[in-house]
């Protein structure tokens, strides 16, 4: 019985450690696309945020983006991309600094969701020893999406023959006021000649 009694504080105190060191923990605040839909081979980036909540200096040693998606043959297809960044870069405390990972997609991608797994590295600085020592390992996910080819193709159709159809429509009233004018110029030929006939007909009168 008091042996039940002395493990019930341990594992209190246990609890809130983990508690305030996954409170005091390094945290990705966000990570972003540069782009809302992305087309199978396009490029693009992801622009990630850490925050540094410890009492010390951390750096950053790794900063990755792992994207998971298949081939247009249903081929499961795993990548890892790393941040441009000169890695390793320090974060005072209290600090946030944001870096980009640069990404490509293949060209044979089949179109849908998928969900990139942003992870962190980092180093903490021990003061007393004076040293780094390894820490937290943050990680966010977000989601990513593959426009279809199809819907593409299909856009740019739709575009193609909505400037066809302004042409046409452009040529026609072109067309419809050469009539008109030519019917203007006509009209107005016929009154001339029929002024100049009439002058001509017009019998003189005698002295």
């Amino acid at each position: 019985m008091n042996k039940k009694l002395v493990l019930i504080p341990l594992l209190l105190l246990v609890s809130l450690a983990g508690f305030f060191q996954t409170a005091n923990a390094t945290s990705i605040t966000s990570a972003t696309l540069d782009k809302t839909t992305y087309l199978a081979g396009q490029t693009g980036y992801i622009s990630v945020s850490i925050y540094n909540d410890k009492n010390d200096k951390i750096r950053v040693t790794e900063l990755t983006a792992t994207i998971s998606y298949y081939y247009a043959d249903n081929t499961v297809y795993q990548q890892k991309f790393f941040t441009s960044t000169t890695l390793p870069d320090e974060i005072a405390a209290g600090q946030t600094e944001t870096y980009q990972i640069p990404i490509s997609l293949p060209t044979n991608i089949a179109h849908g969701y998928t969900n990139p797994f942003v992870e962190a590295r980092t180093d903490l600085w021990n003061n007393q020893a004076d040293e780094w020592r390894t820490s937290d390992r943050p990680y966010y996910t977000l989601k990513l999406y593959i426009e279809s080819p199809y819907k593409q193709s299909y856009e740019t159709s739709q575009q193609q023959l909505e400037e066809q159809k302004a042409t046409s429509a452009t040529l026609g009233n072109n067309v419809n006021m050469l009539a008109v004018t030519t019917m203007v110029f006509a009209g107005a030929a016929a009154f001339l000649m029929f002024l100049v006939f009439t002058k001509r007909t017009r019998p003189n009168p005698q002295s």
